[in-house]
C-alpha cells in the first residue's frame, strides 16, 4: 500500500470534501479522486459516500482513518529519528579516557554537556590506558578516546590536542627535597632527581609523557633510577603518597592525596607538557562521533579563549 494513498485518504476524510482536500494538498481535484478510487479498489472497500456537499466516511473508512493516522504518525516519527541520526543527535557513542585525562575538569564537563545537549546519544564511557584506547579504536571497539600524550599514531586515527598544561613533580610530603622550603612546593631542577626512585606508568601503556621525561633526564646528563612501573596514573600517585618514590603527573591531578603529596614545578625553565588529546577513527567522523568531536573542539576553544 502506497503511503501517499493513505495521506490523500486522511486529507479527504478530515476535509470532508475532495476539492478542499486537493487544495490543501496542492494538487488538482481529478487526480486526487483517481488516487482515492485506486485505494478503494486495492482494498476492495468503499471508503467514502459521496453527496452534494462533499463526502463522508463509510464504516470501513472510519476504521481505516484511525489505522492510517497511526501508520502515518509512526512513519513521521521514524523519519524524525533517522534525521536526528543523520545530524549526529542520536545513536551510540562509546568513549574511553585515561585516569589522567579524567582528572582534568574539562573531561567531565565535556561529557555532561554532551548528555545535556544530545539526550538521544547513548553515551557509554569507560576508563583504560592510552595504549588500550588506541588499540580499541583501531579494532573498532571504541568511537573516541581522551588521553594525554599519544602512545602511538597508527594510520586511520585522528588526533586533536584540545588543551595543554605542564606536568608537575609529585613528591612525598616528607621528602628531603622539601626540607629547605618547609614542606612547601618549590621549583625542582632535573639534576636533583638523579638518585631519586622514579615511579612511572608502565611505558608500554603510556610511553608518551614518561618517554619525554626520560629524554629530559638524559639531556641533563643522567639515567633516572626507575623504582616501579604501574598501569594507571592514580596507582603511581598512591605509591608516591606511600613514600615509595617520586613521579610526574599533569598539573590537573595535583588535588590527589593533598595531605601526602606536594606538587612542584620543574626549575630552570624546563617544561614537560601534558596535553589533553582527543582521538577517533577518521572513517567514523559522522553521526554522534562528528557531533562529539565538534563539541569537544568548541568547548576547548572557549576554555582557551582570551
Amino acid at each position: 500500500m502506497d503511503l501517499r494513498h493513505l495521506r490523500y485518504f486522511v486529507a479527504v476524510a478530515e476535509a470532508g470534501h475532495m476539492t478542499r482536500a486537493a487544495q490543501a494538498l496542492g494538487i488538482q481535484q481529478p487526480p486526487l479522486s483517481q488516487q482515492i478510487k485506486a485505494l478503494e479498489q486495492e482494498l476492495g472497500l468503499r471508503l467514502f459516500q459521496r453527496h452534494a456537499k462533499g463526502v463522508h466516511l463509510t464504516d470501513a473508512g472510519v476504521q481505516l482513518l484511525d489505522e492510517a493516522r497511526r501508520l502515518l504518525a509512526d512513519v513521521a516519527a521514524m523519519q524524525a529519528r533517522l534525521q536526528r541520526v543523520a545530524r549526529g543527535e542520536r545513536g551510540l557513542l562509546q568513549v574511553a579516557f585515561t585516569s589522567s585525562a579524567a582528572a582534568h575538569a574539562y573531561t567531565p564537563r565535556l561529557l555532561r554537556e554532551c548528555r545535556r545537549r544530545y539526550p538521544e546519544i547513548a553515551l557509554q564511557v569507560s576508563e583504560s590506558s592510552a595504549a588500550e584506547i588506541t588499540d580499541s579504536l583501531v579494532a573498532g571497539r571504541l568511537h573516541a578516546g581522551l588521553l594525554r600524550v599519544p602512545v602511538a599514531r597508527p594510520p586511520g586515527l585522528q588526533f586533536l590536542a584540545l588543551l595543554d598544561e605542564p606536568a608537575l613533580l609529585a613528591l612525598p610530603v616528607d621528602h628531603p627535597l622539601l626540607r629547605a622550603s618547609g614542606g612547601q612546593p618549590r621549583p625542582v631542577a632535573l639534576h636533583e632527581l638523579r638518585d631519586e626512585p622514579l615511579i612511572l606508568v608502565r611505558r608500554p601503556g603510556a610511553p608518551g609523557l614518561y618517554a619525554n621525561l626520560l629524554a629530559l633526564c638524559e639531556a641533563a646528563g643522567f639515567q633516572p633510577r626507575i623504582a616501579a612501573e604501574v598501569e594507571r596514573m592514580m596507582s603511581n600517585l598512591n605509591l608516591v603518597a606511600a613514600g615509595m618514590g617520586v613521579s610526574v603527573v599533569p598539573a590537573s591531578m595535583r588535588g590527589a592525596h593533598p595531605d601526602a603529596i606536594v606538587y612542584c614545578p620543574l626549575a630552570d625553565g624546563v617544561r614537560l607538557d601534558a596535553p589533553l588529546t582527543l582521538v577517533w577513527r577518521d572513517n567514523t567522523a559522522v553521526g554522534p562521533v562528528a557531533t562529539f568531536v565538534a563539541l569537544a573542539r568548541t568547548m576547548a576553544q572557549e576554555k582557551t579563549a582570551p
